[in-house]
């Protein structure tokens, strides 16, 4: 696949996204209530939403009620994996080097044991396809012990997304309809 056709695939999943946002705004209180569903992890990478990203918000409470800590990636070089830094909802936040909203930098730097990850699309093999920022996918290749699970509208499924070498699968994605395991190990 050229680069032109990703970013028109891009384009494509965008509107599609921005379309299941306006027609879907309880989905996100919905995939928070399959949050039993997780793989177990005591520490949980989520994501502030930007545009239509399906927003983590309820998840996160959600959460935190059941006694999982939580923490937010936070970019300070562009072409460096993340780091991720504790956090509560509620707590200040500042703009990192992406733009992005992330914990003060006097907040404690943490390794997640699963991050939650917005997305454009994602496939039955765990593929996905992001922004194409690559920051995550940096993120995943340096902490490779971390349970990498998408957040997403159910229609956001495509059938056999483009996968190139750098790309790092999923081990599931958590929806409105329901958490879905794509049986990728370690």
């Amino acid at each position: 696949m050229t680069p032109s056709d990703k970013a028109a695939l891009r384009a494509e999943m965008r509107a599609i996204r921005k379309r299941l946002a306006e027609v879907g705004p309880e989905a996100a209180e919905r995939a928070a209530s399959h949050m039993a569903d997780l793989p177990p992890g005591d520490l949980l990478a989520v994501y502030r939403a930007m545009g239509s990203e399906l927003d983590p918000e309820p998840l996160a409470r959600a959460l935190v009620a059941s006694g999982r800590r939580l923490c937010l990636p936070v970019v300070l070089e562009r072409d460096a994996p993340m780091i991720f830094r504790a956090w509560t909802p509620g707590e200040p936040l500042e703009l990192d080097a992406a733009g992005c909203p992330a914990p003060l930098p006097l907040a404690e730097a943490v390794d997640p044991d699963l991050i939650v990850t917005p997305l454009l699309a994602f496939d039955d093999t765990g593929g996905r396809l992001g922004q194409g920022g690559g920051y995550y996918d940096r993120t995943f290749a340096a902490r490779p012990g971390a349970t990498r699970i998408g957040l997403a509208y159910a229609g956001q499924a495509t059938a056999n997304l483009p996968v190139e070498a750098h790309d790092i699968r999923l081990h599931g994605v958590l929806t409105e309809a329901g958490y879905r395991s794509f049986g990728i190990s370690h």
